[in-house]
């Protein structure tokens, strides 16, 4: 690794530590499906968020209710102390695609049709208003 690299990775690193985040990865929906859930609570207070997950229709909205509660933890094992009503925003999150499996299915006149089976990974940060 050169010194160019080596310097930006570890400039990431250091800003990930002020940063509170979850992970989700491998989850078995397609992600465009997933932005659909995402784009609702993007931006929201976290109990609001919470809220909205719970009662959305989505089969998505509990895989991402799922990953709001651990970046919540994390936030608060992080700062030593339970969240305040209205202080956690949904600051930012990414849905980025998994690995696809390639499936066959059976086709008329001996055929094949491709099936894709994809996934994908959700990252989601939580952090406090800044003034």
């Amino acid at each position: 690794m050169g010194k160019r690299k080596k310097l930006a990775a570890e400039a990431m690193k250091a800003a990930r530590k002020t940063q509170y985040f979850a992970r989700l990865r491998n989850v078995p929906s397609s992600p465009r499906k997933m932005r659909y859930v995402v784009d609702l609570i993007r931006g929201m207070e976290v109990n609001r968020a919470l809220g909205t997950l719970r009662f959305s229709s989505k089969a998505a909205s509990a895989d991402v209710e799922k990953v709001l509660r651990s970046a919540i933890a994390n936030w608060e094992q992080k700062n030593e102390r339970k969240a305040d009503d209205g202080e956690l925003f949904v600051t930012r999150v990414l849905v980025d695609c998994g690995p696809t499996l390639k499936r066959m299915r059976p086709a008329p006149q001996g055929r094949g049709y491709r099936i894709r089976k994809r996934s994908n990974h959700i990252t989601l940060f939580v952090d406090t208003k800044k003034e």
